[in-house]
């Protein structure tokens, strides 16, 4: 089955939880219409139909290979990437002056979303060529963003994250690779990095990675890190190309999944060393990185919606053509489909609710970088950014772990046929694995949310998301309408419990942090299940809205249901999560310790 981008649910959302109407009112867009936007969603709907999701099981089944030192793509990889960069679709929210479209980072997370879903594979090398785009438009001088900039922009080059090192996995205190100071003002790097992606590929001609290194009198631990800029290819300073630089992929890894996006391990300074040039200041490399890796936390958060949503909607076409036994009530001829099945419809509920949840906090996140950086108020914009820093790794972690359930109920909704590869439903989980794994493990997101975000200025930022949570609930349980049901109840429970848990929580990270720390995953679950479940319910809101000023779109009537579902089916663990989360410590203690 292609992907058929959810454009209508899409611009919805956008609208109607992540404010991308407020901020045109604000006047940080003014030319940035509904309709506008409607254009470039069905425009980025149509490429990753039409041209990525034909890829996407070509890719899983050639992979990316290794020959003599070089990675090929999968056959139609480049074409359909120059097609794509041709477009204009690598640089949507990048700065214009150097190149970018400037629009805002709620219209490319929607578009990321859309390319990822096509093919999670093809999508994620331009994510992280975004993400570099961050870090060196925020940290990079002005010879660096007036060489490299612009080819990042269009995507002529492609850029990567190179962090992780054998020895160190997580821990960045760990890492080996070193820099040495060159009487240019250049550096000249030595070390190996392991799990880089698209580290080595023929898309582009060059590609720029992004290299956490140690300088000789560095301080130990993650002080004593810094970010540098090391090309494939030499680049002079009129942009031309020159000689290959001392860099080389020794080896590309047999996945899981995501066969077709080359997970490289890089050599740097094999001979002489590898030409590299700072960004940033020395030893400030992490506060450089962290610029990139936060981006790239929602890009990979978008990915998890992205692959619930392919999922859900392979397995919605599967259910309705697929006729096994009579559902209660099929008054029709011979077997029903399995979608006239109580447990069937159960299933696609609860794909599509997760999915619709997940989708409203990624572009909640990125409806906030846009005010952070453009509300006309400062204090606005600082406030904006307070709760972007509050909520990405929510919607990293949550995002992910949904991808990787939806993925796994599109399998059960398929029966015996999902568990064959030919139906390519076992193509979406194993994609949608690693999302939960890099950028990060869910469970450092976790610990990130309650040892560094939830106590930041005192815990007055989770406090003050809370009462925006009751804000909405309040609306719904004023609404009167009988179409909500007790979504306003179970969903007032669940931000009860959070409530009360991040009072816990503040005061464990502070006096008891190895409870905090046992406690955090599902705090972080608990998190998202009450602010995805608000913000369903604002959207359940806005959709009941139009239909009582005469609207026939056909979508509102499923909004309204998947609010009622997340809210009865998803949002009443709540209870189980505050008990896991307060008094779950003792019971992990020291198990699997010493004594094991």
């Amino acid at each position: 089955m292609s992907y058929h981008a959810p454009v209508a649910d899409i611009a919805f959302t956008l609208r109607h939880v992540a404010g991308l109407d407020r901020l045109a009112e604000e006047g940080a867009f003014p030319d940035l219409t509904p309709d506008l936007v409607g254009q470039i969603l069905e425009e980025a709907g149509k490429f990753a139909g039409e041209r990525i999701a034909p890829l996407n099981q070509i890719g899983d089944r050639c992979g990316a290979q290794l020959v003599d030192g070089a990675v090929r793509m999968p056959p139609g990889w480049r074409e359909v990437y120059r097609a794509w960069c041709d477009a204009g679709w690598n640089a949507v929210s990048a700065p214009v002056d150097c190149g970018g479209q400037g629009l805002p980072h709620l219209v490319n997370a929607a578009c990321i979303e859309m390319w990822n879903a096509a093919s999670m594979a093809f999508g994620l090398g331009p994510l992280l060529t975004m993400s570099a785009v961050e870090a060196i438009a925020a940290h990079g001088s002005d010879q660096l963003k007036r060489i490299y900039l612009g080819k990042l922009v269009s995507g002529e080059w492609m850029g990567t994250m190179n962090i992780t090192e054998a020895q160190a996995g997580s821990d960045l205190g760990a890492l080996r690779t070193r820099a040495e100071r060159q009487p240019d003002g250049s550096y000249r790097l030595h070390g190996t990095k392991v799990f880089i992606t698209y580290g080595e590929h023929d898309l582009t001609d060059n590609i720029i990675h992004l290299v956490l290194a140690r300088l000789p009198d560095a301080p130990e631990g993650t002080r004593g890190l810094s970010l540098f800029l090391v090309p494939k290819v030499l680049v002079a300073d009129d942009g031309t190309l020159g000689a290959r630089n001392d860099v080389v992929c020794t080896g590309i890894e047999k996945k899981l999944g995501i066969h077709a996006s080359p997970t490289c391990t890089m050599q740097f300074g094999d001979r002489e060393g590898a030409v590299g040039y700072l960004v940033g200041e020395e030893n400030r490399g992490l506060t450089c990185m962290f610029t990139m890796m936060n981006h790239a936390r929602l890009a990979v958060g978008l990915q998890g919606v992205a692959i619930a949503d392919r999922a859900f909607q392979q397995a919605l076409s599967y259910a309705r053509d697929r006729r096994q036994g009579r559902a209660p009530g099929w008054s029709g001829e011979g077997m029903s489909p399995i979608v006239e099945h109580p447990d069937v419809k159960r299933m696609l509920l609860e794909m599509r609710a997760k999915t619709e949840a997940a989708r409203a906090l990624c572009y909640a996140v990125a409806g906030a970088l846009d005010r952070a950086a453009f509300a006309p108020a400062a204090a606005a914009r600082a406030s904006a950014d307070d709760v972007a820093s509050l909520l990405t790794p929510v919607a990293k972690a949550f995002s992910t772990d949904i991808g990787v359930e939806v993925a796994s109920l599109g399998v059960q909704v398929h029966g015996g046929a999902g568990y064959v590869e030919e139906t390519g439903a076992a193509q979406h989980l194993r994609d949608a694995r690693i999302a939960a794994i890099y950028e990060g493990t869910n469970g450092i997101q976790a610990v990130d949310l309650v040892s560094r975000k939830l106590p930041a200025r005192g815990g007055q930022v989770a406090r003050g998301h809370i009462s925006e949570l009751r804000g909405i609930l309040q609306q719904a349980r004023s609404a009167n309408d009988s179409g909500l049901g007790g979504t306003a109840v179970w969903i007032g429970q669940s931000v009860d419990a959070l409530e009360r848990t991040t009072h816990w929580m503040l005061d464990a990270v502070e006096t008891r942090p190895a409870d905090a720390l046992a406690g955090a995953t599902p705090y972080l679950r608990l998190f998202a299940l009450a602010t995805g479940g608000a913000y369903l319910a604002k959207k359940a809101l806005a959709a009941m809205a139009e239909l009582r000023a005469g609207s026939t779109d056909p979508h509102h009537g499923l909004r309204v249901a998947s609010a009622r579902f997340f809210a009865a089916h998803l949002a009443t663990a709540a209870a189980g999560l505050e008990a896991a989360i307060t008094e779950g410590a003792e019971a992990i203690g020291t198990a699997f310790g010493d004594a094991a």
